[in-house]
């Protein structure tokens, strides 16, 4: 683990080890963190914060630190991908891209840590004057999924820092290898010792110790709705500040006049990317009734065409599900889903590891458990609709609002659905395309809160205000 500045076991024995499920040989341990290495690493945010190394360093310094950790994690991509891949299954050519990603999100971030500022308000009239401004909110407990590891953490940890706060990092237990690398190249970069800690270990024994922690000021955790509902309620403890980016059950509506092969290798690509381990990736797909037919056969077509297969090989684009558990799950989905299988339904690839088909079906229940559930993994469901307004209630008809994806000729129907369909994040005529300078979160149980560009720094801080007396104040006693 990495705790006030210095690798260490915690003060723990026992450790997790983690089985590439590609290949299904050991890659890495690390310590099974518990409470006790939790209260170490919050400690020592804590002194971190209260000391002002890093909150109270002028923004320009700041700036600095962040910039020269992204450059190191630019002059080290090739390992960073190499453990990601490892540790995840996704292909390495996904996990290249991935690490230019979290370049660019620390280089945004320290950019944008020059940005903060506060109001004034001079419009109290004549003798009273209004002041704002943003303070760091103190020490972030963050929770961080198994299937972006690094990316996802930089989606948040530049933008705690840039807001000047310190952090205690909680990763998955089973892809904790590129925080731990990320830790290195930060106290390079000349981060002070405490202002960020990654502790190892399960959720209950290390991720529930930091989320009812009373000296962590706020949480941020990624991860299903299940869980965020648990947070929710431990935060509630001593109402810390909470962010939360969960679950999703995407749609992705096609209407008639949609360029169709462009839509078809979008939806292929939203589905199958990460293997579908991808909360924003498309899951049911709603296609007007007079082109459903055509697309869905089109669709099918590029799935059974899609190379599945070694993580390291360049030419892979699907890799390995997580884990067996998570791997049954997804075929219980499908084999259960009392539908039409048109493409895939199956386990694929190398039979040492775990690989799953990219599956389209059609004729599933809107009821039914694979159109309801976040399956999460590479299955996709066909829904035809009639009318605009048809389009928009299927799309509407989930209990998650994370992403959703247009596709339309018409820039009115695009505005149109853009307005009315629930979802914190929307692509027209693309997919999952986005900068560092956009927010990024979800409504409805997708999640509260926005991660990334400016709103991303603003979320961990706090906004104080000052009421002024310019003149003689009014005697209340005379």
């Amino acid at each position: 683990m990495f705790i006030d500045g210095r690798f260490t076991d915690g003060g723990v024995a026992e450790r997790i080890v983690r089985k590439s499920p590609a290949h299904g040989v050991e890659v890495a341990s690390w310590p099974a963190g518990d409470e006790r290495s939790v209260n170490k690493a919050v400690a020592a945010a804590r002194r971190a914060f209260a000391s002002g190394a890093w909150s109270r360093l002028h923004c320009a310094q700041r700036a600095a630190v962040m910039r020269k950790a992204a450059d190191l994690v630019e002059a080290n991509l090739e390992k960073f991908a190499l453990v990601e891949a490892l540790e995840t299954g996704k292909p390495i050519m996904q996990a290249r891209a991935e690490m230019g990603g979290v370049v660019n999100l620390w280089h945004y971030a320290a950019g944008a840590c020059r940005t903060i500022r506060g109001e004034s308000y001079n419009n109290l009239g004549e003798n009273l004057f209004g002041l704002t401004i943003r303070q760091p909110v103190g020490v972030v407990g963050a929770i961080i999924p198994w299937n972006f590891p690094l990316i996802v953490l930089s989606e948040r940890l530049p933008f705690i820092l840039a807001a000047g706060c310190t952090a205690v990092i909680k990763p998955a237990e089973q892809t904790s290898g590129t925080a731990l690398m990320l830790a290195e190249v930060l106290a390079k970069a000349g981060l002070p010792a405490g202002t960020v800690n990654i502790v190892t270990g399960t959720g209950p024994d290390a991720g529930q110790p930091l989320l009812d922690h009373r000296d962590v000021d706020m949480i941020s955790f990624t991860g299903s709705t299940e869980v965020g509902r648990k947070v929710l309620a431990g935060a509630a403890r001593n109402i810390k500040h909470v962010g939360l980016e969960l679950g999703g059950k995407n749609p992705f509506v096609v209407f008639a006049d949609a360029d169709l092969k462009a839509a078809a290798d979008a939806a292929a690509f939203s589905m199958c990317f990460n293997a579908g381990q991808c909360c924003v990736s498309a899951s049911r797909l709603i296609v007007h009734k007079s082109v459903e037919a055509p697309f869905t056969r089109m669709l099918a077509k590029l799935l059974r065409s899609i190379k599945i297969g070694d993580t390291l090989s360049p030419k892979t684009q699907i890799g390995a599900i997580f884990e067996r558990a998570h791997m049954d799950k997804i075929m219980g989905y499908v084999n259960n889903a009392d539908a039409k299988i048109v493409a895939g339904g199956k386990r694929a690839g190398p039979r040492r590891g775990m690989f799953i088909e990219p599956t389209l079906i059609t004729g599933a229940k809107r009821a039914a458990p694979i159109c309801r559930e976040e399956v999460f993994g590479p299955v996709m469901t066909v829904h035809g609709f009639s009318t605009y307004e048809q389009a928009v209630r299927l799309a509407n008809d989930t209990r998650y609002g994370l992403s959703a994806t247009i596709w339309s000729r018409d820039a009115s129907s695009c505005l149109r659905a853009y307005r009315d369909i629930d979802a914190g994040r929307i692509w027209i005529n693309t997919v999952m395309e986005d900068g560092p300078e956009t927010p990024l979160g979800g409504c409805k149980e997708s999640g509260v809160g926005r991660e990334a560009g400016v709103m991303g720094i603003e979320a961990y801080t706090e906004v104080k205000t000052a009421n002024i007396n310019l003149g003689e104040r009014e005697r209340w006693l005379g």
